[in-house]
């Protein structure tokens, strides 16, 4: 279901068609992931190709309680450089990111913010409180 919400109009988004990389920053760490469109979806959280799955899939924790399907606000992510290759905020991901603590205009939902690849490189902050420092084992 990864990204879909099944109450909502779909997102329009645009895959990319060329390489590009993300830039994860979390306080000093940084984490720069090269951005295959062949290998695009990597996961099933968020949509495909968007920041979340692209996070998760290279070892980048972003919290995300819902799964990715646009149901609350725990993937919340600041784009710091190349936003304006990134698909347009819906309304209901403003909708949600008003529940969001520190939204500022760079803001985003990790699920379904897809870059489309004409930027270079595209830069994300993944704040402090987005990391959920709990782990588990899998069953």
């Amino acid at each position: 279901m990864g990204g879909k919400n099944p109450y909502l109009k779909p997102t329009e988004f645009t895959l990319p068609t060329q390489r590009y990389r993300i830039r994860f920053v979390h306080g000093s760490d940084e984490r720069v992931v090269e951005v295959d469109p062949a290998a695009l979806p990597y996961g099933r959280d968020g949509l495909p190709g968007s920041v979340l799955d692209i996070a998760l899939s290279h070892g980048v924790e972003i919290d995300h309680a819902c799964g990715g399907v646009l149901a609350c606000s725990t993937c919340h992510v600041k784009v710091k450089q190349g936003a304006a290759s990134c698909n347009p905020a819906s309304e209901p991901e403003n909708d949600m990111l008003d529940l969001a603590p520190g939204v500022t205009p760079h803001s985003r939902l990790a699920c379904q913010c897809v870059p489309d690849g004409r930027e270079p490189e595209v830069v994300v902050e993944v704040p402090s409180w987005n990391r959920n420092l709990v782990r588990e084992e899998h069953h």
